[in-house]
C-alpha cells in the first residue's frame, strides 16, 4: 500500500492539488500496478522560510537576485492586474538584444513556471518584436505577460508608447504611473467573434460538468477573439462560476482540436461588472487568476454583438477563488481594437510573492 508525500511551498489551489493526486496515483498504478484504493497521497505545504535553495533560505534567495541573466537576456518576474505581489497573474519577461530560439523560449518558460513567459527583443526602442510561451507551446497572445512586459519597459525605458509586434499583428502600449504605482493599458488587434457549434459547447459544459440551463441566455455561447481564441460561456449565476472542478485531460483535447487558448467563464453582476474563471489545461495551468487576452476578446464580442452599448468601459474580476485576486479594466470603444489597462508588481526581492527558484 504505497504512501505518497508531496512538498510544495505554499500557494496552490484544490483544484491543483487534486490534479497532483490525480497524477501520482494515475502514475503508480501505471508503474507499479497498484489499485487506486490501495494509493494514498499526501500533500504538505511549506512556507518558503523553511525551505532552502542554493544554499540559502529561498525568501533569501529571492531577495538576493533582482534579476537573471538567461542568454544574453535579462529575465524578470512580474504580476499582472494587481497592485500586491500576492495577487494578480505571474508572467516571466525576458528582454534581450535577439529573441532567442525558440526552443530556449520554451525551456526559459518551462523553467520560470509561470502561465505564460513574454519575450521581447530588442532591448531598447519603442517598437518590440514579442513571442508568448507558456510552460507548454508557444501561445500566439499573451494580455497579462503584456501588462507585465509594458510595466517593466517604463521602469527600464520611460513612460510612454511602445509598440508590440506579435504573432497576432501589432499591440500598443501605453505606460504610465498613476498613484505612484506603474500601470500598462494594451490596445488589442481588431476583435471578431463567430457562433461555436453545438457540439463544441455540449464537449466543453461535459467536461466541466455543467448543464445548458447552468448558462445566461442574455450571454450566448461564442468563439472570440482579440489576438487569440476563447470560448466564452456566461454562468447565470454567481454559485455556477464559483463551483470549478473539471475533467482537465478532457477539456485540453477539447481545445486543442479546436484551436482555443482557454475557456473564459464568465457572471454579470451587472452591466459593468464582470467576474471570470479561466481554465487553462492546454498551457498546462488549471486555472489562470487574470487573463487580459480573453478579457479584450469579451469585449469585442459584447460590442459587436450588440449586447452593450459602445463606448462602456466595464471591469472584469477574476483569481479571487485562487488566492490570487484580480482586477482588469476594459475599454470599449465604437470600433477597433478593445484596450485593456492594469497595474502590475515586481515579484524579484518580494518576500512572500509568486516568484520562484528557475528550477523548483
Amino acid at each position: 500500500m504505497p504512501y505518497v508525500n508531496v512538498q510544495i511551498t505554499r500557494g496552490a489551489t484544490r483544484a491543483q492539488k487534486a490534479r497532483i493526486v490525480q497524477d501520482v496515483t494515475a502514475s503508480l498504478v501505471a508503474v507499479l500496478g497498484k489499485k487506486p484504493e490501495h494509493i494514498h497521497v499526501v500533500i504538505q505545504e511549506i512556507a518558503e522560510e523553511d525551505w532552502g535553495y542554493c544554499g540559502m533560505l529561498t525568501d533569501d534567495w529571492k531577495r538576493s537576485r533582482p534579476a537573471e541573466q538567461e542568454t544574453g537576456g535579462a529575465l524578470y518576474r512580474l504580476s499582472a492586474f494587481t497592485t500586491t505581489p500576492d495577487g494578480g497573474n505571474p508572467a516571466g519577461v525576458w528582454i534581450g538584444d535577439r529573441l532567442p530560439a525558440a526552443p530556449e523560449m520554451l525551456r526559459i518558460a518551462r523553467a520560470v513556471g509561470y502561465s505564460e513567459t513574454a519575450f521581447l527583443a530588442p532591448a531598447a526602442g519603442a517598437r518590440r518584436s514579442v513571442r508568448y510561451y507558456s510552460p507548454e507551446a508557444e501561445v500566439p497572445f499573451c494580455g497579462h505577460a503584456t501588462i507585465a512586459a509594458g510595466v517593466k519597459l517604463g521602469e527600464l525605458d520611460g513612460e510612454g508608447e511602445y509598440c508590440f509586434e506579435t504573432a497576432s499583428g501589432e499591440v500598443m502600449v501605453s505606460v504610465r504611473k498613476t498613484g505612484g504605482q506603474s500601470e500598462a493599458a494594451l490596445t488589442s488587434v481588431s476583435p471578431r467573434h463567430v457562433r461555436p457549434s453545438a457540439e463544441l459547447v455540449a464537449g466543453v459544459l461535459q467536461a466541466l460538468a455543467w448543464r445548458a440551463s447552468d448558462l445566461d441566455p442574455a450571454l450566448p455561447p461564442a468563439l472570440a477573439y482579440a489576438g487569440a481564441w476563447h470560448l466564452v460561456l456566461a454562468a447565470a449565476s454567481a454559485e455556477r462560476l464559483a463551483r470549478l472542478a473539471y475533467d482537465f485531460d478532457a477539456l485540453k483535447q477539447l481545445m486543442l482540436e479546436a484551436g482555443l487558448t482557454t475557456i473564459q467563464l464568465v457572471w454579470r453582476e451587472r452591466a459593468d461588472l464582470f467576474h471570470a474563471r479561466n481554465p487553462f489545461p492546454v498551457g498546462g495551468v488549471v486555472e489562470d487568476p487574470a487573463t487580459g487576452a480573453a478579457a479584450a476578446a469579451l469585449g469585442g464580442y459584447l460590442r459587436d454583438a450588440g449586447l452593450i452599448d459602445a463606448p462602456m468601459r466595464i471591469t472584469i474580476l477574476q483569481g479571487a477563488e485562487m488566492g490570487r485576486p484580480s482586477r482588469l479594466d476594459v475599454r470599449i470603444p465604437p470600433a477597433g481594437g478593445i484596450l485593456v489597462s492594469g497595474h502590475a508588481v515586481d515579484l524579484d526581492g518580494a518576500c512572500g510573492a509568486a516568484g520562484r527558484a528557475p528550477h523548483e
